[in-house]
């Protein structure tokens, strides 16, 4: 064992990185890309991005919430990230009376930045690969299931090690890479007081809605700005009137240069999850059972959430953000399923698979189990795939699906019923206890359906709906909160949901059987492919640590005769203005004004337009929402938003010629703030840079 894993760290470390692709790991920058950066037009160093003993670009950047990259941007803590990173925050923000939302907000003073309760931002402070201390006593012998159990009370172990010697504030995470094969330790230190600055309306940040979203061109200004606090000695705490601004130890500089065709360009963040060792029978589950799945209830519901929203303001606000998070993976995976079958992604999975089953066959041992795991990952992706799917269907269209469930559950809260409508949710369980009956297998449905539809309701989906909103104390937190244990213990939505858990339980220990075998073949078969390609530089998937990826601007041909340009201008804006859909396509008055005036200011390009968003061939995925793009100083140029939809397959397969990073660039950011919104206070606040003029921070 202890020489497969220098195999691996020598087929991670010793070869220079491919063009384009790759999410590399910072530590391993100096021996792994430094050359090849520099060659594309970095002009820092590899200490200057990452440095284990002084400050770098690093620590600029941080986790945004739960799910985005955020960057320091100012010596008082400001952060800009993307609106739609901002969005829950800015909706829990939101009233029909102070609709940020729509409207837009932007603090006069540190004074009126509003608290946003439960948000947070997390910064790497140390990076150090720990595998030797995760996997050195794992017997070479060993099933998966007693390797999993040592690994488990190894990181358990070595966590709590680690976070016994750290300071208030800083905690540590131990995160596998490689399928098992490698383990990282990460100590973050996390600041929970972050309160809202400054947002665009949503006519701005939210430019295109879902008909724009992973479409190119873009021409949305997804950004939006946040402080952190701290107390008078720099460190975390929660939120008090006597915390003060971060005081940060990097932050950084603003470009307004601009960007030009096949400049260099970088970016640090946190990519969430990608699936690059997927196999082609995980492909065939994608295509058949879960994206289907995904798409068909997500949108069913989807589509009744939008009506109510078009009709109601109240109801847009309670559900803005709501809709938002599940109409991205909902579009994504549309995405993704049509850049799959049409790129041939199946294909190219099982040539590198009969490769590797070859190489398995004629250059390993039977005990070194490398020409079992292709067979064995099959078996298993077929028996868990109908499993999986009944699974989905609990969570989606029950769990995630019908709200009532949740405080029937005991979640109760202010906070649930500030955003919930229970009338909508009566029409959404309607629609969804429906369309779960005619799917799933008969075998994994609910009792309910038998023991009270059928027999209460003579079949009767909709009137058994109805007796739930009817007669249930869950509707309204006056009604929950004046109900007796036993009136809750009764409710019928109580019931509903012990009958959809005591179905969920039942179907998760079948799931859970399948994980060693799938753990075991996924780790064989990343392992032996760095075995077999040893000459070849090989990154880990995507699983939201820090990560740094680099290319080029560029523009891309989606298809024949078709060149898309690689940036998008106001006039774009514009153009797309839809008065017939106002909640995608409503240009503000403001802005209309500030373009007829062609009124930019130094945001202006050198041809007198103003460009909003840019393309680079970067490898991104979901959580470098909000990540910096940065030029070949190590300047900031424009925030990472979003990809394209001709490479909606680049989380399994990275596809160079077409795969794009779309980013708002940082000159409409700033015309946004300056022009749009007249905040001088936070222009204040930023180093700008421009190089024919130097410095020029503006007062």
């Amino acid at each position: 064992m202890k020489k497969l894993l220098m195999t691996l760290s020598a087929a991670v470390i010793a070869f220079s990185a491919m063009a384009d692709e790759g999410m590399w790991l910072l530590p391993y920058l100096q021996k792994m890309n430094i050359k090849d950066m520099k060659a594309k037009g970095l002009r820092l160093s590899a200490e200057d991005v990452y440095s284990i003993n002084n400050t770098s670009l690093k620590d600029a950047i941080v986790i945004f919430g739960g799910g985005c990259t955020g960057e320091i941007v100012s010596d008082k803590g400001l952060v800009f990230t993307n609106h739609h990173c901002g969005y829950g925050s800015i909706q829990a923000l939101s009233s029909v009376e102070h609709d940020y939302l729509k409207n837009g907000f932007w603090a006069k003073s540190h004074a009126e930045e509003l608290p946003c309760p439960g948000l947070s931002v997390r910064f790497v402070r140390s990076i150090e690969d720990v595998t030797a201390q995760i996997l050195g006593n794992v017997p070479s012998i060993s099933g998966e299931q007693e390797r999993q159990q040592i690994v488990s009370q190894n990181i358990s172990g070595l966590t709590k090690e680690m976070n016994a010697s750290l300071p208030k504030g800083q905690q540590a995470q131990i995160v596998a890479f490689f399928g098992g094969n490698q383990y990282f330790a990460f100590v973050y230190e996390v600041y929970t007081d972050v309160r809202l600055v400054g947002t665009p309306p949503s006519s701005i940040g939210k430019f295109g809605g879902d008909t724009d979203n992973w479409m190119w061109p873009r021409h949305t200004g997804d950004f939006s700005i946040f402080r952190v606090y701290a107390d008078k000695d720099n460190k975390p705490a929660a939120y008090s009137k006597d915390n003060v601004p971060y005081k940060p130890a990097r932050h950084l500089e603003i470009s307004l240069d601009g960007v030009e065709e096949g400049d260099f360009s970088m970016i640090m963040g946190f990519p969430g999850s990608t699936t690059r060792y997927m196999t082609s029978y995980e492909i065939d589950q994608m295509l058949e059972v879960s994206n289907p799945q995904r798409i068909y209830i997500r949108g069913e519901r989807q589509q009744i959430l939008w009506e109510a929203m078009e009709a109601s303001d109240e109801i847009r606000i309670k559900y803005a953000s709501k809709y938002a998070g599940s109409s991205n993976y909902w579009k994504n995976s549309i995405g993704m399923s049509r850049g799959i079958q049409k790129l041939g992604v199946k294909a190219q999975k099982q040539a590198q698979e009969a490769a590797f089953q070859k190489w398995a066959n004629e250059n390993t041992l039977p005990e070194e189990k490398y020409m079992d795991a292709l067979p064995q990952m099959q078996k298993v992706v077929e028996a868990m795939t109908p499993v999986q799917g009944d699974m989905q269907y609990l969570q989606e269209a029950f769990l995630r699906g019908v709200e009532i469930i949740s405080p029937a559950r005991g979640g109760a809260s202010a906070g649930f019923y500030k955003d919930y409508d229970a009338e909508l949710d009566r029409k959404v369980a309607k629609r969804m206890l429906t369309i779960a009956k005619e799917n799933m297998r008969p075998e994994a449905l609910p009792s309910f359906y038998a023991e009270v539809v059928d027999k209460k309701f003579g079949g009767s989906i909709e009137a058994y709906v109805d007796y739930i909103y009817d007669n249930s104390v869950f509707t309204s937190l006056e009604k929950a909160q004046a109900a007796t244990d036993e009136q809750k213990k009764a409710d019928p939505a109580v019931e509903l949901a012990n009958s959809v858990m005591d179905s969920y339980r039942a179907i998760a220990p079948k799931n859970a059987e399948f994980t060693p075998q799938y753990n075991e073949a996924h780790r064989l078969y990343i392992a032996g492919l760095m075995k077999m390609q040893p000459e070849k530089a090989w990154y880990s998937d995507a699983n939201f640590t820090i990560r740094c990826t680099y290319g080029n601007v560029l523009p891309y041909d989606p298809a024949d005769a078709i060149t898309y340009n690689y940036y998008t201008t106001l006039e774009g804006v514009i153009a797309k203005e839809d008065t017939s859909n106002p909640l995608e396509f409503t240009v503000e008055p403001k802005l209309k004004e500030l373009y007829a005036k062609k009124d930019y200011g130094r945001y202006a390009d050198k041809n007198g337009r103003l460009r909003v968003g840019f393309l680079c061939n970067l490898d991104i995925t979901g959580g470098n929402s909000g990540s910096p793009v940065l030029d070949g100083n190590g300047r900031l140029i424009g925030l990472a938003f979003d990809g394209n939809w001709e490479a909606m397959s680049g989380d399994v397969a990275f596809e160079p010629e077409l795969q794009r990073c779309i980013a708002v660039d940082i000159r409409y950011v700033l015309f946004v703030v300056d022009k749009f919104a007249g905040c001088d206070h936070i222009m204040s606040e930023l180093d700008i840079v421009q190089s024919k003029a130097g410095k020029s921070k503006r007062k």
